[in-house]
């Protein structure tokens, strides 16, 4: 039987931004969503109101009835996910996080925004990289691509906490992550050192870490990298 994959992007993305992976990932016999979430599909009127409860359904109700699936989460994508995995963690086989990490209860990915501003347009290059995402392996036509095909975050998902249950079913799902801006070996040591609240979830899942240098967008800057290690960990 074919492997289930959802492939879950990042902020400004849609499912085009899995457009180097997703048609390897089914040349190789897996069978593939590429998602876009609620909020980030330009053609919907109410794109702005989305909410990561809105986004992990959309997960959810991605997965087909009587099926499980394996769950790709790119960046901020990765809230989203985690909240569908602790809504439903029946549902997936596992959880491959894309330079990311299952974001831990109350976390706010950018809770410097202004939330009377509904939308959180992509910043330019040098204050996305000050913020730590690396471009690296991003050329001319990458950037330009991105910036050109990029929706504005509705700041009702960029700026909401993650709020989670109270059970612990979700930490029994098994996780990868992908490291690609930072070394498996770096996120492990801010995961136990405890003062990094990105990687406070980390240190109650038994998860693995797998080193693919690069930037923060590995999809674009690696993709054949990338699809193999997803491929690999997905058909284990």
């Amino acid at each position: 039987m074919a492997t289930r994959i959802l492939l879950a992007p990042g902020f400004w993305l849609g499912a085009w931004a899995w457009d180097e992976v997703a048609p390897d990932l089914r040349r190789r016999g897996n069978e593939v969503v590429a998602l876009t979430l609620p909020g980030l599909d330009e053609a919907d009127p109410d794109r702005l109101s989305a909410t990561l409860e809105s986004q992990a359904q959309a997960i959810v109700d991605a997965v087909p009835e009587g099926e499980t699936v394996v769950l790709v989460a790119h960046s901020g994508g990765a809230a989203p996910a985690y909240l569908a995995i602790d809504r439903a963690p029946e549902l997936f086989r596992r959880a491959i996080y894309v330079d990311s990490a299952p974001l831990p209860n109350g976390f706010v990915i950018n809770s410097a925004l202004d939330v009377a501003v509904r939308e959180w347009i992509l910043p330019e290059w040098p204050e996305l990289e000050a913020a730590g995402n690396s471009l690296a392996g991003l050329d001319e036509a990458a950037l330009a691509r991105f910036r050109e095909r990029a929706v504005s975050e509705p700041t009702s998902v960029a700026a909401a906490p993650l709020r989670l249950s109270d059970s612990d079913a979700r930490l029994s799902v098994p996780a990868t992550v992908i490291c690609s801006s930072m070394t498996a070996d770096v996120v492990e040591k801010l995961r136990d050192n405890g003062e990094t609240p990105l990687f406070a979830e980390l240190a109650r899942i038994d998860a693995e870490y797998v080193d693919l240098p690069t930037g923060h967008w590995p999809m674009w800057s690696k993709p054949k990298e990338l699809t193999e290690l997803i491929h690999a960990i997905a058909n284990r």
